[in-house]
């Protein structure tokens, strides 16, 4: 089976859409979230769409198989808040290990088939790293600017974690993303390239930042330019950005950071802005249309979609990729 450097080079790239917006359409209850092994659990779990790969792995699987029908080359486990940090919400901790380690079977064992039926074209895993729900960088408390609700080497501790499960369960690669404090990004780096010294494995990474609004920043205020700065010590597969914005508003920021890198780039914008409740309206069609912007200006080598795209966007998103070239940077040239 080729590599995912390999695939890179000869084609645009189609990542998944979102997961959550998926599981919403099962309308799962506190039971279901629950499950057999969790039904006494002593705190409420409904909304830890983490904890569904132990408690609903078959719609975990459903969900990653209709985003490889739609054509994504990669799908990501589901493993946004898999840390010690994040699951301290629901008192689990303890399960952290277990819960990455799952997700990565699940998601593996899809892409495995589909690469057996389809050798031409390969399907890949991407452990997703998420923020947690604490920064580094910013005090939660505005009367006392100097506290930090989180340290380093907290974080550190429980990325390594969360990466040795994910390495563990057959990830192809690791997707730290959603990035709105690079220190808690660095502090995922830093715990990848810890696993890949220990165990000798040379795994690639994506990085994929979060610009939260029209001043053009992350939310602990770096601009594109210093992100990218701030992350480009690590040889990184790609670097990119996310979330928060539609594909249009994100436009002039790939904009920058393609002109900029010497990695690939990706990009998995929302599906245009939420409205007055919360949801997202832009079609698969009109995402389509804004994203062939992108391909048409060479911006980007990874293109996929997050929240409010399901596989309708996907295929729209998949159809238009094939017939551009991807990005060619100054080192690949």
């Amino acid at each position: 089976m080729s590599t995912i450097q390999e695939e890179i080079s000869k084609r645009i790239l189609v990542l998944d859409g979102a997961m959550g917006t998926m599981l919403q359409r099962y309308k799962f209850s506190e039971e279901d979230f629950r499950g057999e092994r969790f039904k006494d659990y002593p705190t409420s779990l409904k909304g830890n769409n983490d904890l569904l790969s132990l408690t609903q792995p078959l719609a975990i699987a459903e969900i990653h198989k209709l985003y490889f029908e739609a054509g994504a080359d990669i799908v990501e486990t589901n493993t946004f808040s898999g840390t010690t940090i994040a699951m301290a919400d629901y008192n689990m901790e303890d399960l952290v290990y277990e819960l990455n380690y799952q997700s990565a079977r699940i998601a593996k064992d899809v892409a495995l088939q589909f690469t057996y039926e389809n050798p031409e074209k390969p399907r890949f895993v991407a452990g997703s790293i998420g923020p947690t729900n604490k920064t580094a960088s910013m005090s939660p408390n505005v009367n006392k600017p100097e506290y930090r609700a989180i340290t380093f080497e907290e974080l550190r501790v429980a990325y390594k974690l969360q990466v040795e499960a994910l390495v563990d369960g057959g990830v192809d690669m690791l997707l730290v993303e959603t990035i709105f404090d690079t220190l808690n990004a660095k502090a995922a780096l830093f715990a990848i390239e810890e696993v890949k010294e220990e165990r000798q494995i040379d795994i690639p990474i994506m990085v994929s930042g979060t610009i939260t609004d029209a001043s053009g920043r992350t939310l602990s205020g770096q601009t594109v330019e210093a992100f990218l700065t701030s992350i480009s010590h690590i040889p990184l597969l790609s670097v990119g950005f996310n979330c928060a914005l539609g594909a249009e508003q994100l436009k002039p920021y790939l904009q920058r950071l393609s002109r900029e890198t010497t990695f690939y780039t990706s990009a998995h914008p929302n599906a245009g802005l939420p409205n007055a409740f919360g949801e997202y309206d832009q079609s698969a069609q009109q995402m389509q249309m804004l994203i062939e912007d992108y391909l048409q200006d060479g911006l980007i080598n990874i293109i996929g979609g997050c929240c409010g795209t399901n596989p309708d966007h996907i295929k729209a998103i998949a159809e238009v990729a094939k017939k551009y070239q991807p990005r060619v940077t100054k080192l690949h040239v």
